[in-house]
């Protein structure tokens, strides 16, 4: 990075403008943000079939997991069976890493419980989240059936509780995903931004495919927080 491209150097006036041409742009990406929220809480929502998953109190059904709240949120965690925890899939332990206690408190403020499903076995599931130091609720989904599978995982799916039925709402993958993940939006906020090669960038700028720098060393890099056991 040490020969990266830098902006221009402008005086404290040009900057100022500039800055103000551009915060005319952040305006209206936000306005259209908001409408598009607005459509989204239009969308139909469709009925869910009798499903159960497996909790820590064994199997539990879709209406369980809510605890009680209307709404409930639900990332599905890609998960490699049998893996030790550094083959583990790092995208999702990125995504799941920003989530926690106090931004679960957050969302059930506004009756809304966040929830993790995988299709791997509970034991292995259990032992990943406490290897990780996270407390939110995990589920298996490897006897659920078709009603609650995905690609691999990685997506986000949002549901709500009325009357005896629970309804799907909502979901997204792949960049939909993005708001469970401030790290990308904060980088966006810098002069290189990603450092992905997507991006539109100075050309001198070391760029990387993305999401590669999600692993470093063998490991998801949030698992450099919980241990320095180096693997091969």
């Amino acid at each position: 990075m040490k020969d990266a491209a830098t902006p221009g150097v402008v005086s404290r006036e040009e900057w100022e403008r500039a800055r103000a041409d551009l915060l005319v742009r952040e305006k209206e990406h936000t306005h259209a943000g908001d409408a598009l929220a607005a459509a989204r809480r239009r969308l139909p929502m469709t009925p869910m079939e009798p499903v159960t998953v497996a909790g820590a109190s064994g199997p539990v059904t879709l209406r369980d997991v809510f605890e009680g709240r209307r709404m409930l949120l639900v990332y599905h965690f890609m998960w490699n069976r049998g893996a030790a925890h550094h083959k583990q899939c790092e995208g999702c332990t990125h995504s799941q890493a920003a989530m926690t206690a106090a931004v679960s408190a957050y969302l059930a403020e506004r009756d809304v419980t966040y929830a993790v499903f995988s299709s791997g076995p509970f034991e292995e599931l259990l032992a990943y989240r406490d290897f990780m130091g996270w407390g939110t609720p995990w589920y298996s989904t490897a006897d659920s059936g078709p009603a609650l599978a995905t690609r691999d995982g990685g997506d986000l799916r949002c549901y709500l509780r009325t009357g005896d039925g629970v309804f799907q709402t909502y979901e997204t993958k792949w960049r939909g995903i993005e708001a469970m993940l401030p790290t990308l939006q904060l980088l966006d906020l810098t002069p290189y931004g990603r450092q992905e090669t997507w991006e539109d960038s100075p050309v001198t700028v070391q760029l990387d495919e993305a999401g590669s720098w999600w692993r470093r060393d063998g490991r998801p890099v949030a698992q450099w927080t919980r241990t320095d056991k180096s693997v091969e």
